[in-house]
């Protein structure tokens, strides 16, 4: 088996366009600011990860990283963009792993033990890591053609995770799931995860410069 190929799924941080959930508190142009960052921190973090490609599968125009690929998104549904980005980039013998850009907390170690349970022999068929708010942060395919059935799923629903894994498990696919991270989709959410950064993290200095929290009040 060939190496992992790593999909970066991403929205270039265009203000009015990124994180509007994130508005208010935040004005366009500092949800996108704290995108860009997020964006930054994943695309740090899956580059000083072992794979055999990195591809960044994106939305609209960002420059494309040293070392990386850029492949355009296709599709009018997150769940059919989803399913091309696996197949239409898939490498015959390579496992393919997705992760988006809403979690920023990513370590190296989680992509590194994706890596090793999809390459083993005799391991899991697919790795999926649940989110907190019912989705999924990753999913990693030993053939990335079973993502056609991402099409059939609900997206951005707080029982898309355990139906993407019906949905695999009613394939055959023998799964195994990764720890449950966070998605920066509201101010609550971004401040959660900044918190869970490592020091240097551009997402949270960008947060604690854009989006403080509010001063306690004091009686």
């Amino acid at each position: 088996m060939n190496d992992l190929q790593i999909l970066v799924l991403a929205k270039a941080p265009t203000p009015g366009r990124v994180k509007t959930r994130l508005c208010p508190p935040c004005t366009p142009a500092q949800a996108a600011r704290i995108a860009a960052a997020a964006l930054a921190d994943t695309l740090d973090t899956v580059s000083a990860t072992a794979a055999g490609t990195r591809t960044l599968v994106l939305d609209g125009t960002h420059p494309t990283p040293a070392g990386w690929v850029t492949h355009p998104q296709r599709g009018a549904l997150l769940g059919d963009r989803l399913a091309h980005a696996f197949t239409s980039t898939r490498r015959l013998g390579t496992p393919t792993l997705l992760v988006g850009m809403d979690t920023p907390q990513l370590r190296t170690e989680h992509l590194d033990a994706a890596r090793e349970l999809l390459g083993a022999t005799g391991g899991p068929d697919a790795v999926l890591g649940p989110a907190t708010d019912g989705g999924w942060w990753t999913l990693g395919l030993r053939d990335p053609h079973h993502a056609t059935v991402l099409r059939t799923i609900a997206t951005s629903t707080t029982t898309t995770g355990r139906h993407t894994l019906d949905a695999l498990r009613r394939r055959g696919l023998r799964v195994h799931l990764m720890p449950e991270l966070t998605d920066v989709d509201t101010a609550a959410d971004a401040h959660t995860v900044a918190a869970l950064c490592l020091p240097g993290s551009r997402f949270a200095r960008t947060v604690a410069t854009e989006m403080p929290r509010p001063a306690a009040v004091t009686r």
